[in-house]
């Protein structure tokens, strides 16, 4: 019996990025990303391997060489309205954010569950490994370029901020594909 159940949530890409290596947050619009078992090629974020940072402060010192989980930042273009407003912006502009992918379509897209993929149709698939939490750093981005209006980012993303992920299956993503979510198929956890 399959451990990941296709769902009809699907998601188009509608915009592509690279943060560049040493370049600071800001992602650099791209139409296709070649995704390697290590992420995507010349991403600040790619490798199979990172150094932990605050997000797993309580499993390791600061530093501390980990498997890399956070290859990728998605989120969803509906969330992504919803934080601009909040910041009293009419859009926000992904590269501020420095993301990865942004997709349309899937419903509450920052609460799918860890472990869910998104596939696409070349075969490339993505793991969904957490929430990721709002900081201040796209904050500071966004008051950069438009002033008073960075400092409510971290309030307004607050479970909107979209999702780390990691390359499970090689292959390209471009604007315009469609990824199918799939969910594991498990009962809630009930401590």
């Amino acid at each position: 019996m399959p451990a990941l159940a296709p769902t009809e949530q699907y998601g188009e890409i509608i915009w592509l990025g690279t943060v560049p290596e040493g370049g600071g947050l800001r992602s650099v619009a791209q139409d296709t990303l070649t995704l390697t078992y290590a992420g995507a090629q010349g991403e600040a974020h790619s490798g199979l391997t990172r150094p932990s940072c605050a997000r797993v402060k309580s499993q390791w010192p600061q530093g501390t060489e980990i498997r890399n989980v956070r290859q990728l930042s998605v989120l969803s273009q509906e969330e992504l309205d919803e934080i601009a407003q909040d910041c009293g912006m009419s859009a926000l502009d992904p590269q501020l954010l420095g993301c990865s992918m942004i997709v349309r379509g899937i419903s509450d897209f920052t609460h799918v569950p860890p472990s869910s993929r998104l596939q696409g149709p070349s075969g490339v698939t993505l793991v969904i490994d957490m929430e990721n939490r709002p900081c201040v750093l796209p904050a500071r981005e966004i008051e950069m370029d438009h002033p008073t209006h960075g400092k409510p980012f971290k309030a307004a993303a607050t479970g909107k901020r979209g999702v780390t992920a990691w390359v499970e299956h090689e292959g390209e993503l471009r604007v315009g594909d469609t990824l199918r979510l799939h969910v594991p198929d498990q009962r809630a956890w009930r401590p």
